[in-house]
């Protein structure tokens, strides 16, 4: 597969679609433009993004906000509260255990289930 080709196929944005399983993982792909993911953690699981294109802000809470650009990788740790945005189309890649809720605990008008980010 090519990863840039499968960004075709996504249509909105802040909504992750699953192209790949390894073992109890997903490997997904989304685009980033604005500020609506909101501040959430995920209890359980470590997260993994990947810049394919673009600069993603990542905040983490108690620390200083940094930008991520095409090629970058950051781990967030399980427990730790963060958020991510962007002023222009960014595409990620995420690496995620398949337990991992999309906006952990918290749910807004961008959250996607699992189901969801299958189609």
């Amino acid at each position: 597969m090519n990863i840039k080709d499968k960004f075709k196929d996504i249509k909105e944005y802040f909504s992750p679609k699953i192209i790949g399983e390894i073992n109890d993982t997903y490997l997904k792909l989304a685009i980033i433009k604005g500020d609506k993911i909101p501040w959430h953690n995920h209890k359980n699981e470590d997260e993994l993004f990947y810049i394919v294109e673009g600069s993603l802000l990542f905040e983490i809470e108690g620390q200083e906000n940094f930008t991520m650009k095409t090629g970058d990788v950051f781990i967030v740790k399980k427990g730790i509260m963060h958020r991510v945005s962007s002023n222009e189309e960014c595409k990620i890649m995420l690496i995620e255990k398949k337990t991992t809720e999309h906006t952990g605990d918290i749910k807004s008008e961008i959250t996607k289930s699992i189901k969801q980010q299958l189609k």
